[in-house]
């Protein structure tokens, strides 16, 4: 078994860790912090985050007390319908970071990842042997092998640096700050507007605890490492919108810009990105924390394979050709999604014109899955013909597996891929042949009509086979049958 290690413990690292634990690999964890922060930049979880917690059997440690909340905007704008998506999954779970970080460490040490907090990455050298790591941890400076690193560790990150991977893109351009503070007035639900002097938006966090941001569309006033008083959060916002809030307790003030880069590959040799680390973006729409997990599901079950020696290093490559193009969408829709923000009165006919867009059911479910990820779709080598559902997530059909009843996600709690057989035991036995021990088949029936007979599913829930060359589509995600083991019960 070979070593991994992912360095940052926040969302995506701590994801990743639990998507190689239950693959089978126990990754080192480190993580510079000797503690968390408890403060939450994000504060929800798409559709597409939310189905993979369902298809991992964790959504019931993340929903409970956890609104729900069935709109989304885009740019300030009409809000999205995200209640009228495809799937069962559609809002966005209002979970903050601090919560989720707390949900994903419980499970990524239930599934045995060795996490060491107060731990730093200092140094870096890889060759065809492996990763030489040197670390910074409270006894002192050690060093450590690896076989493979992912560096999970945000915007600025050293396991980026270290390795020589370029991060190209545009400085922040305009100045913003939030806070985390207690008022007296009572905004309702999640709002931003666009004001004469730039966007202003609120959330609430409960009881008379708020969240403010206010952005100015001029260069920023500070480094982004300064720390924010809260005299500079009420003057912001009144610059924003002519307006002065009474503030009470403050208890987290940050700043934030549109600075957008992405890594020029996500993979060199040994060395991996994940998260902000691969990729930053202005946080319109709440995209990064959910593109960032998405993230580690793309690349856990794929390192994981390689890992237990299942499959070869060119599994590996799928990673940056899947997720790069991706995240340089996400980054392009909240460019465009900041454009429409300018306050400048010469982008009032675009946002009218753009609003009268968005009231057709049409594009506004395209914005919808466009921010909440449900549109991704990959190429499936050996996969068919273009079936709809080909590269796309397995929808959660209700199914009778050995007579009992059960969403398709079930089928995705163990983490591995599988032949789905839903004509009852028809095709069972050609898929078992053609299975090899490569992948799981699993015999159903189709409670719902017009469902294909036969898929392949990977283990991060994508649909990589429907009517085309099977053998093909198997060695592509699972390995020739001569080398490969049998699948894990």
């Amino acid at each position: 078994m070979r070593t991994v290690v992912v360095v940052g413990a926040g969302p995506v690292g701590l994801m990743l860790a639990c998507e190689l634990g239950l693959a089978g690999v126990r990754p080192i964890v480190l993580e510079r912090l000797s503690r968390p922060t408890g403060q939450s930049r994000a504060l929800g979880l798409h559709s597409r985050t939310v189905e993979v917690l369902d298809q991992r059997g964790l959504l019931d440690r993340f929903s409970e007390g956890a609104p729900v909340w069935p709109k989304g905007h885009f740019a300030g704008m009409r809000l999205l319908e995200l209640d009228q998506l495809d799937g069962r999954h559609t809002y966005a779970l209002m979970v903050p970071q601090s919560r989720t970080e707390a949900l994903l460490e419980e499970r990524a040490v239930e599934l045995g990842a060795d996490l060491r907090r107060g731990h730093e990455l200092l140094g870096l050298a890889q060759d065809a042997d492996g990763v030489r790591l040197t670390v910074g941890g409270p006894a002192g400076e050690y060093e450590l092998a690896a076989d493979y690193i992912v560096g999970c560790d945000g915007g600025s990150s050293r396991v980026r640096k270290l390795a020589g991977i370029g991060f190209p893109g545009n400085s922040s351009t305009l100045n913003a700050v939030l806070g985390d503070v207690q008022l007296d007035q009572t905004p309702t639900g999640p709002h931003l507007s666009r004001c004469s002097g730039g966007v202003f938006g609120t959330v609430p966090l409960g009881g008379d605890r708020y969240r403010i941001v206010a952005a100015e569309f001029v260069p920023p006033t500070a480094h982004r490492d300064d720390p924010v008083t809260l005299q500079e959060l009420i003057d912001t916002t009144r610059r924003v919108t002519g307006l002065d809030i009474e503030v009470g307790e403050t208890y987290w003030l940050s700043r934030f810009g549109n600075a957008t880069r992405q890594a020029e590959n996500y993979r060199s040799g040994r060395v991996f990105l994940a998260g902000d680390a691969a990729h930053v973006h202005f946080p319109a729409g709440g995209q990064g924390l959910n593109t960032g997990v998405q993230d580690a599901v793309n690349l856990g079950w794929k390192l994981a394979a390689v890992a237990r020696g299942e499959a070869s290093e060119e599994l590996l490559d799928t990673y940056h050709a899947e997720r790069h193009p991706v995240a340089k969408r996400v980054c392009h829709n909240t460019q465009a999604q900041l454009a429409l923000m300018n306050p400048s009165p010469s982008v009032d006919p675009l946002r009218d014109l753009f609003a009268e867009l968005m009231a057709f059911r049409e594009v506004n479910k395209f914005l919808s899955e466009m921010i909440t990820g449900l549109d991704v779709r990959y190429p499936m080598p050996g996969g068919g013909a273009e079936h709809p559902l080909l590269g796309t997530r397995l929808p959660d059909w209700p199914l009778l597996v050995d007579g009992e009843s059960l969403g398709a996600m079930r089928l995705l709690h163990a983490g591995q891929g599988f032949l789905l057989d839903l004509t009852g035991g028809q095709r069972t036995p050609e898929l078992t042949a053609a299975a090899a021990g490569r992948v799981r088949v699993v015999t159903a029936t189709a409670t719902e009509p017009n469902r294909p007979e036969a898929l392949l599913v990977r283990p991060d829930g994508y649909v990589a086979w429907i009517d085309g060359d099977l053998e093909t589509a198997l060695q592509a995600w699972f390995g020739s049958a001569m080398v490969t083991t049998q699948f894990r019960v």
